[in-house]
């Protein structure tokens, strides 16, 4: 299954590692943003199927990201992958609509495993 993937992140070492961990069949299309904004524009223009998130960025961070998408019924799967583990930002980013929470660095067994819990692997 092959679908339009983004990645958001302000580091270009995390957006690198995020693509290096999606399984082959998932990273034939993948868009990337520096920022929310970026991101956005890009879900408004593109017809991204998933998206992993970053929760600390300049401009525009994940939560309003993810409140933005709320907002506006943007239809997309997001994943925030983040340094932020605490249990409150947890609850609150799957609060707002994101699938699941995956710690940084990315492991790719993780991913795998959560991509498949949602039928999207």
């Amino acid at each position: 299954m092959t679908f339009p993937v983004l990645i958001c992140d302000d580091s270009s070492i995390a957006r690198k590692m995020v693509k290096r961990s999606l399984p082959e069949t998932l990273s034939e299309a993948v868009y990337t943003a520096e920022n929310g904004q970026q991101a956005l524009s890009i879900l408004e223009q593109e017809p991204i199927s998933l998206m992993f998130l970053d929760l600390t960025m300049p401009l525009m961070d994940g939560v309003e990201v993810l409140q933005t998408i709320k907002e506006k019924s943007l239809e997309v799967f997001v994943i925030v992958v983040s340094g932020d583990i605490q249990p409150q930002m947890q609850e609150r980013v799957l609060s707002l609509g994101a699938l699941d929470f995956i710690k940084k660095p990315i492991d790719s067994m993780r991913l795998e495993s959560v991509l498949n819990r949602f039928g999207l692997y």
